[in-house]
């Protein structure tokens, strides 16, 4: 029996997300007397999928036929199902990504699974499968006993700290029945962002709001994350006023984050875009007024004017280095 774990690729690399998941994966297959395996589906380099054993898997199934290049829910979910029969999976693990999510209910309904997104910590063995997922947009926390013979965890970003042992895994090919229905919905055309950073893998997040006045105002914000090795993001009235592009949207509304660290410059701090970075370990709020409801959410606040305060910060960081 193995602990299968669904993994996304990027430039034939294993994403970040996913090394979490895979980790993950790894030690509820310590618990349980298993083994940890991956499936990655579509182009990819054999040697970035046998790194997966860097993180605790002992072997990947690469279904590298060209028709899963492009993500496609309905196929991946299939092919998720016919690996979890073949590997007699009773637990399957996945970042909680949108990716992720539209597999998980997909491949949940083909292998009668119970499904939990976004899972915070490793499950609780003790009379029983129990995990703790994050509910309410991370506001709250809820134990949930799973009772289902396969079980299908979407894990949230950061719930797991990435562990290295710097092996390898061994590198299968799989051959999955692919069917004709599965593709009934067909990708036409991919627009990926530019940014050198994914907002959704990023590490550490520089987002700016209002407060920066306009368009040509953001060069201090972009220096800072270039000093930081950040992303950058913004609020959703940035986006509407086409001040950043719309991927870089953060909010209910747009891409919700979990970063180590968070730093918000001067976004006032509405419910919506709470809503979308909640899951960060630490956030920084810097706002020139007190009163900003963000300071309520922030762990470390900084009172003052951004364009005063984020050069000082990125100078005090270059001179660390």
């Amino acid at each position: 029996m193995s602990v299968l774990v669904f993994v996304e690729i990027d430039n034939g690399s294993i994403k970040k997300s996913s090394q979490e998941a895979i980790t993950y994966g790894a030690e509820v297959a310590r618990m349980t007397n298993a083994t940890a395996t991956v499936l990655a589906l579509g182009a990819a380099d054999e040697s970035a999928l046998a790194q997966a054993g860097n993180f605790g898997a002992t072997k990947v199934l690469h279904a590298s036929d060209s028709k899963l290049t492009q993500e496609n829910n309905m196929a991946y979910a299939d092919v998720l199902a016919q690996a979890a029969l073949q590997e007699g999976s009773s637990v399957i693990v996945m970042a909680k990504t949108g990716l992720g999510d539209a597999v998980a209910a997909r491949a949940a309904a083909k292998l009668k699974a119970s499904v939990i997104s976004g899972v915070t910590s490793l499950p609780d063995l003790n009379g029983g499968f129990k995990v703790t997922r994050s509910i309410y947009t991370g506001k709250a926390f809820a134990s949930v006993d799973i009772r289902s013979e396969i079980k299908i965890l979407a894990i949230r970003k950061n719930a797991i700290e990435v562990t290295e042992s710097g092996n390898t895994a061994t590198v299968e090919p799989f051959y999955p029945t692919l069917k004709d229905a599965s593709f009934t919905a067909k990708v036409t055309d991919v627009e990926k962002s530019n940014a050198e950073l994914s907002l959704s893998e990023a590490d550490i997040i520089v987002s700016g709001g209002r407060g920066m006045k306009g368009p040509e105002n953001w060069q201090p914000l972009i220096d800072l994350a270039k000093a930081l090795g950040a992303a950058t993001g913004c609020s959703k009235p940035v986006s509407d006023l086409d001040w950043r592009p719309h991927h870089e949207h953060i909010g209910q509304t747009g891409i919700k984050v979990a970063p180590n660290l968070y730093i918000a410059c001067g976004i006032s701090g509405a419910i919506q875009h709470l809503a979308g970075v909640n899951g960060s370990k630490c956030i920084v709020v810097i706002n020139k007024d007190p009163e900003a409801p963000f300071f309520k959410a922030a762990d470390y606040g900084i009172v003052g004017d951004v364009f005063e305060v984020l050069p000082r910060l990125t100078k005090a960081i270059e001179n660390s280095k």
